[in-house]
């Protein structure tokens, strides 16, 4: 038995009607070249040959009696690949509109719990809108839950299912395999005492950790009676951050990999993500602007980072960090708030540490973590307080070289996340062939005219491309302190001013 991490599982437990925790993914693929289609036939036993790459693919959740711990991954005894798979067929009409809206319905049923957690539907009757006409081809709709993979696992496993040559390859039977007893009801509740007896040896061995929180814990107690300063933690209110419903839409937008390559060169000291967060940030600038809400304080984002093992034979599900990124979006000139972007990304490397994901679910249980944010949402607390920050921006590496499924080529991708409450946009680029895709995962009734974001990403590349040039010899003022900054000294800073004016009981 392999026991989901606190993480993990809280992904289980944040789970909602109107929050289903999947990564999705929509998949074209161009057949026109074909001599025999890939019939949904084809696709099965295609699928079956594969299911090797990753054991997540039959495994399902024991959950522990009373839910005493945390559930736990195991061999699925009755696995069936047809309750994996669905087929679509969308006729004559299948342009790229079609599948997207298809795939948005889909996107908002939540995974069904008494089976492996993932979803493919074959959509049949896709045609490809391409300058030479329609093509014949095929789209796939995945979903993988969350609890199982992140962003970058789930590419990677998307990646091992899929094939680099273009030559049809003949489809080998599925390996031998044999799923393990599945566990009792005692051995399970047997192995959660056996946990809870270990976790006062874990905690001893985490003795500096633990006095560390305590202390964090300790200072938190006072900060929350206390004006947080002006430097902390101040994302404006959004129109995407509002209470959500269960509906879904996907939007996205391609632009060339070359391009940003040479404002990247143009601009000097920044990363290739760091111009693709600058492109995010002046669509969702321009985007503000039409809807008449634009603010003066800069938008925040959540930018994730993997930290996980390269190797899928070892339990993937979630292994990242993350960042708290200011997108200096009060910047107006849109190449130069790029370098703004990346000064700000490397002065908040320190803050990794502070909000890394598996740090903050140690001593915080998923069970309690899923309830504050079920009361977060319930008591739409987002509509009174400003949020920790407005959205997630998500950069996932992709393969550059061209992939297939039986001869069909993969010419486009888009990617889809979880969405919160007060969270209502999810950008996710996912890097393919030559091109970066910008998608954005939205609820229509918080980000309402959403499809506008696809032209304004092009108009954000057009304008940073004009200015890219003259940013690039542009010189930004440095802070005067160029000590590094990290979030606990500034809290200890504040502190310390406040206690100098006056004292604080920190025992109450």
């Amino acid at each position: 038995m392999h026991q989901l991490s606190e993480l993990d599982a809280s992904f289980l437990y944040l789970e909602s009607e109107t929050t289903p925790m999947h990564i999705g993914g929509v998949y074209l693929f161009d057949a026109s070249g074909l001599e025999t289609p890939v019939s949904y036939a084809t696709f099965i036993k295609y699928i079956c040959s594969r299911l090797h790459v990753a054991p997540m693919f039959r495994q399902k959740l024991k959950e522990i009696p009373l839910r005493l711990g945390r559930p736990y991954w195991v061999d699925d005894s009755e696995f069936s690949i047809e309750r994996h798979l669905a087929y679509v067929s969308l006729g004559e009409r299948g342009k790229k509109t079609c599948v997207n809206a298809l795939a948005a319905k889909i996107l908002e049923e939540p995974l069904k719990r008494d089976r492996p957690l993932w979803h493919i539907t074959f959509v049949d009757g896709f045609k490809l809108d391409t300058p030479e006409g329609d093509k014949d081809g095929f789209a796939l709709i995945v979903k993988l839950h969350h609890a199982s993979i992140d962003a970058f696992s789930g590419e990677e496993i998307m990646g091992k299912l899929l094939e680099y040559s273009p030559v049809p390859r003949a489809i080998n039977p599925p390996r031998p395999w044999q799923p393990r007893t599945e566990p009792s009801e005692e051995r399970v509740f047997l192995q959660a005492g056996a946990n809870m007896l270990k976790a006062p040896m874990q905690f001893a061995s985490l003795a500096y950790n633990t006095a560390e929180a305590a202390a964090r814990g300790l200072i938190q107690k006072q900060i929350h009676k206390l004006p947080l300063p002006a430097s902390l933690f101040t994302a404006p209110h959004c129109p995407f951050n509002r209470q959500i419903t269960g509906n879904r839409s996907i939007v996205s937008a391609s632009v060339e990999l070359a391009r940003l390559k040479t404002i990247k060169a143009q601009l000097g000291d920044v990363t290739l993500n760091d111009v693709v967060l600058g492109i995010c940030a002046e669509a969702l600038n321009r985007y503000l602007i039409t809807q008449g809400t634009k603010t003066t304080t800069p938008l925040v984002a959540m930018t994730p980072i993997s930290v996980r093992s390269s190797s899928l034979r070892r339990a993937t599900g979630n292994q990242m960090s993350a960042m708290l990124l200011n997108l200096a979006t009060n910047e107006t000139d849109p190449a130069l708030r790029i370098r703004h972007i990346h000064r700000n990304a490397v002065e908040t490397e320190p803050y990794r540490e502070a909000i890394a994901a598996d740090r903050l679910t140690e001593l915080l249980p998923s069970t309690l973590l899923a309830l504050s944010a079920r009361l977060y949402s319930e008591l739409r607390v987002a509509r009174n307080y400003q949020p920790l920050f407005n959205l997630p921006i998500t950069n996932v590496p992709g393969p550059q070289v061209p992939m297939y499924l039986q001869g069909a080529k993969l010419v486009q991708q888009y990617n889809t996340a979880p969405l919160f409450d007060s969270m209502g946009l999810v950008i996710v680029a996912v890097s393919y062939e030559g091109m970066v895709t910008l998608n954005f995962t939205l609820c229509p009734d918080v980000v309402r005219d959403g499809e506008s974001l696809e032209g304004l990403v092009h108009d954000s590349l057009d304008a940073i491309e004009r200015r890219a040039e003259a940013a690039g010899e542009a010189v930004i003022d440095q802070p005067g302190d160029a000590s590094p900054k990290s979030l606990s000294n500034e809290i200890y800073n504040y502190l310390e001013g406040l206690l100098k004016k006056r004292p604080l009981r920190f025992w109450r």
